[in-house]
């Protein structure tokens, strides 16, 4: 992405925003008026009251700076708050808006990037842009009106003088271009290896229990231990670089007022200028040079700030390729069948993992999918909610092609238990409840019933509204896998989709979240992927999946005479 691209994006963030900035930079000008005052307040001080003893001067200047700096003081407090409000609106903004972004991205969109880097986009890239939003924001806008206003000021006290010290600027501006594209190509690195260093610590923070089992402690510390060195080096780098900006600047400067002072002093001892008029231009000059100087930290700032809103700009300009079309309909309850026809998939475009499935299932039939592992039997269900796009064919609800309809009303009509439970560290209350916000308690507790979770919740220390940590850790495997049962009976959906959903559980759990499973699947249009054939036997219909193909499909009774792929299951299990 260009340069002048990303800026462009940065404004169209700070656009709703200009009526504040437009009040702060009027303050702003006041400021660097006042402060053009302090200046100008150095001549009468020098030359009338230590060299013409004016009394009456006397009286008047500390008063008349005092309320210099009064109402300075004002003007800078307003101009400085409304800009970092400006600066973290505009960053809350962008923070809401890469949220939703990732909201709407479909699962391959997870598949491709870790966790961790998209959580370091989302957090620390963001702040490297608030950086660069509100404090470099503040600093060129009041450092340029204070340089116009002082230059003005010198050019009045002796335009010849002001002229020759003018022939610098462009001198300092050099190193401030050459010292910026170099942060700026160590603020990337620093930000790629960052979401590297992030990902790591997700990796082995969530899988602390593989780690442990494995006793890979020592593997994964080195691991992270090299990823800090190399982002440590990177830092380093970038710290001679800024390091050594600030003293070349110094130089710059210190050679350019040791050149004014000898010209201006030559002018003040041949008498053709005052020591009040050359040291307030001098004091002017020095007022203009500060500004310069710190445009050369505020580069850094905005350096970094720009390599972060390349990264973040990147993120929002990925599109999903689950798109919903604008005149899509809504979807009615299911009543006749969910058709698949000729459906194809492949992930990357090259491997084709589902071959021309062709399926027609039942309103209110139990449809069981079994087969050898990496068959395609999860990536078949993940297509009937839309979670990937098929890459041929269609599938349709009733006749109505899925994607000619909305996807909230597609999803709102599928509930999902998966083997791999996910729940949030909230209360069992929060995760029943979840996707059905306006539930009463007494559906909640119906629902925790029917999914034989109820007695175990009410011995809980705070029943309902006991927090079970993080994935539902201080939960059972069983006891996990009920409240997401119960979850999905609340949430009604006449179409269920069960993945594995008793897989991982013991025999005793199994028997309890099978009763739940039971009670889930009356009178709806279920798919269930199912390991132990036990649990599948009374299924209405079986399809047997290998290599991407429906190789064989029946019943328990018919298919075990066929001698096929569901036999050889099923010998090996029993």
């Amino acid at each position: 992405m260009r340069e002048k691209d990303v800026y462009k994006k940065i404004l169209a963030l700070i656009r709703p925003y200009f009526p504040k900035l437009i009040i702060a930079m009027i303050c702003m000008v006041m400021v660097a008026l006042f402060s053009t005052c302090q200046v100008f307040m150095v001549k009468p001080l020098i030359d009338e009251i230590f060299f013409n003893k004016d009394q009456a001067m006397l009286n008047i200047l500390p008063f008349a700076l005092i309320a210099v700096f009064l109402v300075k003081g004002v003007f800078y407090y307003s101009y400085s708050y409304m800009l970092n409000e400006v600066g973290q609106s505009v960053i809350k903004d962008l923070r809401n808006r890469i949220y939703t972004h990732l909201q709407s991205m479909p699962l391959s969109f997870y598949h491709k990037i870790p966790t961790g880097e998209l959580i370091s986009r989302v957090i620390s890239d963001v702040t490297l842009i608030q950086g660069a939003v509100s404090h470099a924001l503040v600093g060129i806008l009041k450092d340029l009106l204070t340089v116009v206003c002082m230059i003005s000021y010198v050019f009045y006290l002796d335009w010849k003088m002001a002229l020759a010290s003018m022939l610098f600027l462009p001198l300092a501006c050099l190193p401030i271009v050459h010292f910026g594209r170099k942060h700026r190509r160590f603020s990337t690195q620093n930000q790629q290896t960052t979401a590297l260093v992030s990902n790591i610590l997700y990796e082995t923070i969530t899988g602390t229990r593989i780690v442990k089992a494995f006793t890979a402690e020592k593997y994964e510390i080195r691991r992270f231990a090299n990823m800090v060195d190399r982002l440590f080096n990177i830092i380093l780098r970038d710290a001679r670089v800024k390091c050594l900006s600030h003293p070349v600047m110094e130089l710059l400067g210190g050679v350019g007022l040791a050149m004014i002072i000898f010209y201006g002093g030559r002018n003040v001892l041949n008498g053709t200028s005052t020591p009040g008029t050359f040291t307030s231009f001098l004091t002017a000059l020095v007022m203009v040079y500060e500004p310069i100087k710190g445009v050369s930290k505020i580069n850094n700032v905005v350096q970094r700030g720009i390599a972060a809103a390349v990264r973040v700009f990147d993120l929002l300009e990925i599109k999903s390729d689950i798109v919903e079309h604008h005149d899509a309909m809504e979807l009615p309850l299911i009543k006749e069948h969910i058709a698949l026809e000729h459906v194809s998939f492949s992930y990357d475009g090259e491997t084709t993992v589902l071959h021309d499935i062709n399926l027609k299932v039942r309103a209110d039939e139990v449809l069981a999918i079994v087969g050898p592992s990496g068959g395609g039997k999860t990536t078949l269900i993940n297509l009937i909610p839309r979670f990937f796009e098929v890459t041929h064919g269609s599938i349709s609800i009733d006749g109505r092609d899925i994607r000619d309809v909305t996807l909230k009303s597609l999803r709102s009509q599928i509930g999902m238990v998966t083997q791999q439970t996910i729940l949030f560290n909230d209360t069992v209350r929060h995760n029943i409840a979840y996707g059905s916000p306006n539930c009463t308690e007494e559906e909640v507790c119906e629902a925790a019933k029917a999914a034989h979770a109820i007695d175990f919740i009410k011995n809980m220390p705070q029943g309902f509204d006991t927090v079970i940590g993080e994935s539902g850790a201080k939960l059972s495997g069983g006891e996990r896998q009920r409240i997401s049962i119960a979850r999905a009976l609340l949430k009604n959906a006449p179409i269920l989709i069960l993945d594995e959903a008793t897989s991982s559980l013991d025999t005793e759990s199994e028997r309890e979240v099978q009763k739940a499973l039971d009670n889930l699947m009356r009178n709806r249009t279920t798919f269930v992927i199912a390991h132990r054939l036990s649990t599948i036997r009374n299924a209405d219909r079986i399809i047997v999946i290998q290599d991407g193909r429906i190789v064989e499909q029946g019943t328990h009774d018919t298919l075990l005479p066929k001698n096929g792929v569901y036999k050889m299951l099923h010998d090996m299990q029993f």
